[in-house]
């Protein structure tokens, strides 16, 4: 037994893992091995590419959606590197902790002010470095070159990945993924060369990580499938010769998990200081039950499989069917979703890339499939960035294996490649193009999408601000029609009339808007704010001694309101009162 246990302590101070045979799919555990000098053109070639499709951002702006949050109205962020700012993004902020996050934005505010191409372009090299070393480890993994490089060119091209390139507030995505990556690399020097710093390295970069997005809370599972395949820590031979392989013995099969031990208490603080920060400062515009959130996670793994396969429609929010979502549909996900797995299991005893692609893909998307619901979303592909790696993987593989033995097969195979990831670029190109600013993105995802609530409420704002008030009151009129509840609806209903002089109307729209804001406990400035535009409203009918009431009531929940005094002191001059303050 003592014995037992010095070989699991061994583990977690970086020692070697009792030796295990790897499958002949799998690249040998061994030293590090050289760097194939094929790796650096194929990396040129995939920057260049990425910068084909995104280098058009260089003019795109931020959008209105988080962007505001995030950079443009964040005083801290758009001050750049300062001591204060460097303390405040250890703080929770707009509903997480992610300092290495804010960190990179306030860079970028240093160094581009509000240029908000300057912004997009680091998210896009980003993303070509994440495609860059995506390759070099994959094919340090498996030793398969050419079937690394397609798979980057997939996660590099993919329409899915727009999402979180081009919008700025997501840096978080592209910042997160790129440490989750250096982890690999880190843990398979460890692997080839198991010693304290090579492991003590490797979960430095991952608690790095952690603090750009806690996404990476499912690293250490990925890291055991990593260890299944293609390392083949996990497995052994059933037999001499066999191609067939079985998990390794009892022993071997914990020091892996003991192994992995400190990487799943990071995961565990991450996952405990993300819902804190969630639970305290996210209001959801949308409360579903639990059995809805099952439903919906269901139906989200088979629909993100569809969006991977045929990426048209693709928006940046996706809300809740206001119906519900059909029984018919659930059940049709879930079977589809059992059939994958047991397919995946019987074909992967000879292929294990393939269970492996699809446990990655199911595990990688447990925290954000909506069991924990957070925002109004019901699905989000910026949640795909790295999760559809193994589906890419499974599928490149297979691919691989099956035209392996014929050269025109391998032949035909390099043409349909060629032809998908050229497709797979324009179609990623034109759906960048849609980000160039608030109003575009706004207009084209109600196109795409049905009832979404939350963004026509953004496009009627848009379109407030722009000055086409009728249109705007028609969009956020259908706003309110689809959900009641949704409160800045009615609010930017009732200053969209007050500008088109409809004050009457505007009154009703504010009491609505007021009411709902109560109802959900949203109290300090969201009211303050009602009083004061019906006070605006009651003003310009005339009707000042009401006016004089809201806006004092206005002030009273908000004493240092902008223009609060002024408007009531322009309410009690009409009513020939003295001015709060003065004799």
């Amino acid at each position: 037994m003592a014995k037992r246990n010095r070989s699991l302590r061994r583990v977690a101070l970086g020692k070697p893992v009792p030796p295990a045979a790897s499958l002949p799919v799998a690249a040998p555990i061994r030293s590090c091995p050289r760097i194939d000098r094929r790796l650096l053109p194929l990396a040129l070639i995939l920057v260049l590419a990425v910068g084909a499709v995104y280098g058009q951002t260089f003019h795109h702006e931020f959008i209105s959606y988080d962007d505001d949050t995030y950079i443009l109205n964040n005083p801290e962020v758009t001050g750049g590197l300062t001591w204060q700012g460097f303390r405040w993004a250890f703080g929770y902020h707009a509903g997480n902790w992610h300092p290495l996050t804010w960190l990179s934005h306030m860079l970028d505010s240093q160094l581009f002010g509000l240029w908000a191409g300057g912004h997009h372009l680091v998210s896009a090299g980003f993303h070509a470095a994440n495609a860059v070393v995506l390759m070099a480890v994959l094919s340090a993994l498996t030793g398969a070159l050419w079937r690394s490089a397609a798979v980057a060119a997939l996660f590099a091209l993919h329409p899915l990945r727009v999402e979180s390139v081009v919008w700025a507030a997501e840096r978080k995505d592209v910042l997160s993924a790129l440490f989750w990556l250096l982890t690999v690399a880190a843990y398979l020097r460890h692997v080839r060369r198991p010693g304290t710093r090579r492991y003590l390295l490797a979960l430095g970069l991952f608690a790095v990580g952690l603090t750009a997005k806690p996404m990476l809370v499912t690293l250490p599972f990925a890291l055991l499938l990593l260890d299944w395949w293609p390392l083949g820590r996990a497995l052994r031979h059933a037999e001499p010769g066999s191609q067939r392989a079985v998990f390794a013995d009892t022993r071997t099969l914990r020091a892996l998990l003991v192994e992995k031990w400190p990487f799943f208490a990071l995961s565990l603080l991450s996952s405990l200081v993300t819902i804190r920060g969630q639970t305290l400062n996210v209001i959801p515009f949308v409360t579903p039950d639990f059995a809805t959130r099952l439903a919906n996670a269901a139906t989200s793994y088979v629909r993100y499989l569809g969006s991977f396969a045929w990426p048209d429609g693709l928006a940046f929010l996706y809300p809740y069917p206001r119906a519900g979502i059909p029984g018919v549909a659930v059940a049709a996900a879930v079977a589809g979703l059992l059939f994958l797995s047991a397919a995946a299991v019987y074909f992967g005893r000879r292929r294990p890339y393939l269970p492996f692609g699809w446990l990655w893909y199911l595990g990688t998307l447990v925290p954000v499939i909506g069991l924990m619901q957070v925002g109004g979303q019901a699905r989000s592909d910026r949640y795909t960035y790295l999760t559809m790696l193994g589906v890419a993987v499974a599928l490149t593989w297979l691919a691989g294996d099956l035209c392996s033995r014929r050269r025109g097969a391998r032949l035909a195979l390099s043409a349909a490649f060629a032809v998908l990831i050229t497709a797979l670029a324009v179609s990623s190109a034109a759906y960048a193009k849609v980000w160039r600013d608030s109003l575009t993105l706004y207009e084209y995802t109600v196109r795409v999408t049905k009832d979404n609530f939350i963004v026509l409420n953004n496009l009627g704002s848009m379109l407030m601000s722009s000055g086409r008030n009728d249109r705007a009151i028609a969009v956020l009129q259908e706003t309110e029609r689809i959900n009641p509840e949704h409160c800045n609806a009615p609010y930017n209903l009732g200053i969209t009339l007050i500008r088109s002089v409809r004050n009457r109307e505007a009154l009703e729209a504010l009491a609505r808007a007021s009411a709902c804001y109560e109802r959900e406990g949203r109290v300090g400035g969201y009211i303050a704010d009602t009083h004061f535009n019906q006070g605006v409203a009651l003003s310009n009918l005339g009707r000042y001694p009401e006016a004089e009431a809201h806006f004092r009531m206005c002030l009273q929940i908000a004493p240092n309101y902008p223009g609060g005094r002024i408007a009531l002191g322009a309410a009690l001059a009409r009513q020939g009162k003295g001015i709060p303050g003065h004799p």
